[in-house]
């Protein structure tokens, strides 16, 4: 370490090169790095979901729940199981083992549950995936005092459009009641023509569906054959028929049953300033960045609040970009008080020139560890940020010392050269060891098992780095630059003021604390 204190002393072509090399990288990684509200991390959870329309939970516990636990009992990697049951749907929840391999997890559950020919026939395919906490960056209530229809039909008309946007791939609506399409049907029709429930469904099936009917080849090419027959509103299954008479005639459903083209009867309701309200959530996906998304959702709404329809409003309810926002101007600003502090109170005390280049030092090591973002995996988020505030105060104390130290011994020797070498190597040895016991505290979070250790780990990977690069920047750095600065004696007067501010700052602390 002396020798590269003294080397780079020699060589300050060398330090400014390190140092331009620092801030360059870390302002071209500032333009690559996503921003985001939390890092987005496997919870490391599998979730099984199976549908049983109109079952009661104590029924889907015993059909769907039950045989989902005694199938998958015993998998290598599963740590728990919690399942779930609900009216009409049954939720399986698997926690994986902290050293199992999570996809290998997943297919075993998979085949498994595949496996299961038990289930009830009125239940639904399982649908199996891995949870992923998903990152919500806005909200916009859609409201209004218009009916559903009007409201569901705007509310999917945003939706698509906001899709359509460059910087924006996954965006949901809810808050609304899902589209439903419900047969009912009196026992006294059924006798009257004679049919049964399962012909209405029969028929129903059979009629109201697409079917390709293959390819007719000619000169000009073949040409596809396909019966447009499948049902979307009520009337087009109004019309469906159900029974075709020998002597032509035909009965069709809306003779025997009442179609109700509508919503899903549930208790779901949203409501904002008292009226009837549809939620679009957009989320963060990939790369995206939560800043680019915010903005593209703000001006969207600009642009399309004149051409909604008359009575119905769009606003934006959460804006989680604001958040990231609000914690980088945190960090702005105590950067800058930091700063001018430092500044002032080195300037007040020592040198102008050296206050500059020490407090150069809380830049250039954030900068650094910026450039290291990308490559260890970290975005801007709510835990980096927290973890660059955590080391603001720390990271320019190295410079003070080392700065302090060198000073006196230039005005001791006479010889900023040599000042700056043998000051450097003097306080080389402590800083090092209060730098590498700083590390110490951080570097066990990088271990903690589990989501939360996921999440926490930002944190050591964002504080290291900063570290790391203050101790570079103030041995190796800093020396080279204080090594230029003229030796001019300091005048009486000015002496006398420095000594009398010590006093009277030392006076005021001694009185503050007893």
């Amino acid at each position: 370490m002396s020798g590269s204190i003294a080397w780079f002393a020699r060589n300050p072509v060398a330090a400014n090169l390190l140092m331009v090399f620092l801030a360059m990288g870390g302002v071209l990684a500032t333009l690559n790095i996503p921003y985001e509200v939390f890092p987005e991390v496997a919870l490391d959870r599998i979730q099984v979901e199976v549908a049983y329309l109109g079952a009661a939970p104590e029924e889907v516990e015993e059909a769907v729940c039950v045989r989902i636990e005694e199938a998958i009992q015993g998998i290598d990697g599963i740590d728990q199981i919690t399942s779930t049951a609900s009216e009409g749907m049954g939720t399986v929840v698997v926690e994986i083992a902290l050293d199992a391999d999570a996809r290998r997890v997943l297919d075993d559950i998979k085949n498994r549950v595949d496996a299961i020919d038990t289930f009830p026939g009125q239940t639904e395919k399982p649908i199996i995936s891995e949870l992923i906490a998903r990152q919500q960056v806005i909200d916009l209530a859609l409201s209004g005092k218009a009916d559903e229809f009007a409201l569901k039909a705007t509310a999917d008309r945003i939706r698509n459009e906001l899709s359509s946007l460059p910087a924006i791939s996954l965006v949901e609506v809810t808050g609304a009641r899902p589209y439903e399409i419900s047969v009912e049907v009196s026992e006294s029709a059924l006798r009257r023509h004679g049919l049964t429930f399962d012909d209405i469904a029969d028929a129903v099936r059979r009629e109201s569906l697409d079917l390709p009917g293959g390819a007719v080849r000619s000169a000009g090419g073949d040409i596809l054959l396909r019966t447009n027959g499948q049902a979307y509103r009520g009337e087009e299954y109004e019309d469906l028929v159900l029974l075709a008479r020998a002597d032509g005639t035909r009965l069709r459903l809306g003779q025997v049953a009442t179609v109700v083209d509508g919503f899903a009867e549930t208790d779901q309701s949203s409501r904002f300033d008292a009226d009837p309200t549809v939620l679009i959530s957009v989320f963060r996906t990939g790369d995206q960045s939560v800043l680019e998304i915010a903005a593209s959702v703000h001006e969207y709404v600009e642009r399309t609040r004149p051409t909604l329809p008359e009575g119905i409003s769009l606003v934006v309810w959460r804006d989680e970009g604001k958040g990231i926002e609000a914690q980088l101007s945190t960090l702005f600003r105590n950067g800058m008080s930091g700063f001018v502090l430092v500044f002032l109170v080195l300037t007040l005390f020592l040198e102008l020139r050296l206050a500059l280049w020490v407090c150069l030092g809380i830049p250039i090591s954030f900068l650094g560890a910026v450039m290291l973002m990308p490559g260890l995996d970290v975005t801007v988020n709510s835990m980096s940020v927290f973890a660059l505030v955590l080391v603001l105060g720390v990271v320019v104390d190295d410079a003070i010392i080392v700065g302090e130290h060198v000073h006196a011994r230039q005005e001791r020797d006479g010889d900023g050269l040599r000042g700056a070498i043998e000051g450097g190597r003097e306080v080389a040895t402590p800083v090092v060891f209060a730098v590498l016991t700083t590390v110490a505290a951080f570097v066990p979070l990088m271990f903690v098992p589990g989501w939360v250790g996921k999440m926490f780990r930002v944190i050591p990977m964002v504080v290291v780095p900063c570290l790391l690069f203050s101790l570079i920047e103030s041995l190796w750095i800093l020396p080279a630059h204080l090594a230029r600065i003229p030796m001019r004696r300091r005048s009486g007067s000015l002496r006398r003021f420095q000594q009398l501010f010590a006093n009277g700052l030392k006076l005021f602390v001694r009185t503050v604390y007893q």
